[in-house]
């Protein structure tokens, strides 16, 4: 059963259900002209609490090919409600913000709720092939739903040009859905998953 720190920033609590390290495996399907590619992978995820009012992130995968697994992908991110940053935020740089944040009670955060009810959020991803990627979605209770604002890649990554991700807590799982547009393709299905909370 997962408890919910007492001590945990308000504007963390919609996302809280995500908190802890999971794991699991999933099924990789990506149609590249006439070549189908399909792999199945064993998966780490952490979502751990930040020093301020975001969600750490960070994700390994492993392809699997019987006993063995292979290191097959790796990304690091930010996940956050989307709001106006004021005074109070720390930034741009290191710059220390200034005075007391608005949002430090489940009444301020509630203000953030948009017309269907859920809060946005940012999140923000590093894959380590030299891509980052902004997201802006949704959270509606335990249910996650994001699609690329932004995807800038290093001159040596290859191409990626857009993404969604569905993310969702369903029997205790956290279960997720990644569909990507690459290597000259449309976006189309690439990867889900089913993990399990191990701490």
């Amino acid at each position: 059963m997962f408890e919910l720190d007492a001590d945990l920033p308000a504007e963390i609590v919609p996302l809280s259900w995500l908190l802890g390290v999971w794991e699991g495996s999933g099924v990789l399907a990506y149609r590249i002209g006439d070549d189908d590619r399909e792999h199945e992978f064993f998966q780490r995820v952490a979502f751990t609490r930040g020093d301020g009012p975001y969600l750490q992130y960070a994700c390994s995968t492993w392809l699997v090919d019987g006993e063995e697994r292979r290191p097959l992908f790796s990304e690091l991110g930010y996940w956050r409600l989307s709001r106006p940053l004021g005074a109070a935020d720390p930034g741009p740089g290191m710059l220390p913000g200034v005075g007391d944040p608005v949002f430090q009670t489940a009444e301020a955060v509630e203000t953030l709720r948009n017309v269907a009810g859920s809060f946005d959020i940012e999140v923000s991803i590093l894959h380590a092939g030299g891509v980052s990627e902004l997201y802006l979605g949704t959270v509606a209770g335990p249910r996650i739903d994001l699609g690329t604002d932004a995807v800038v890649r290093s001159a040596s990554a290859k191409d990626y040009s857009a993404a969604t991700r569905l993310y969702g807590l369903v029997d205790d799982h956290l279960l997720w859905a990644w569909d990507i547009a690459a290597l000259g393709q449309d976006l189309r299905t690439h990867a889900s998953g089913r993990l399990a909370r191990v701490d």
